[in-house]
């Protein structure tokens, strides 16, 4: 996959930041607002398409590295099934951190939401989790496609 033109890059360049920025907020906010994990780490790993489409899939494996992804998507695993496991206590997926004081663990008033972070006991963690799994899962899954592109367009030409 080559290069896209001067242009394309340098809106990419200037969107680049700001759509990995949006994708952490829409993380971070996902018990507060529509959003979550999923959507947010579908947001950032748009970007990492953006990016490989523009710079092309040579110039982008230099910033992107398959085998970094794929520990980040471990981890966020890992780290949601502990979060799962570490209310098992009471029963699996408890909110253990909710109304206990602490970091996430404020108590949410009743009635409209004004958008306190610290409310979501365990929830803002899972979030966090899903939306590391899914990034990196969706990076991944880009850059897999570019390399079987490039192998296609190979084979073909020789």
């Amino acid at each position: 996959m080559k290069e896209m033109s001067r242009i394309v890059k340098t809106v990419t360049n200037f969107v680049y930041g700001f759509i990995i920025i949006f994708g952490f907020y829409i993380i971070a906010h996902g018990h507060l607002t529509p959003g979550g994990g999923f959507q947010g780490g579908a947001v950032v790993g748009s970007a990492f398409a953006l990016l490989l489409i523009s710079y092309g899939s040579l110039n982008s494996k230099k910033f992107l590295k398959k085998d970094i992804l794929s520990l980040f998507e471990g981890f966020g695993l890992i780290l949601f099934i502990v979060l799962g496991f570490s209310g098992l206590g009471i029963t699996f997926f408890y909110n253990f951190l909710a109304n206990s004081g602490g970091w996430f663990g404020n108590a949410a008033v009743i009635g409209v939401n004004p958008g306190n972070m610290n409310t979501g006991g365990v929830i803002p963690l899972m979030n966090i989790a899903v939306g590391l799994e899914v990034l990196s899962a969706f990076g991944v899954i880009v850059l897999t496609m570019a390399s079987a592109a490039e192998f296609t367009k190979k084979k073909e030409n020789s």
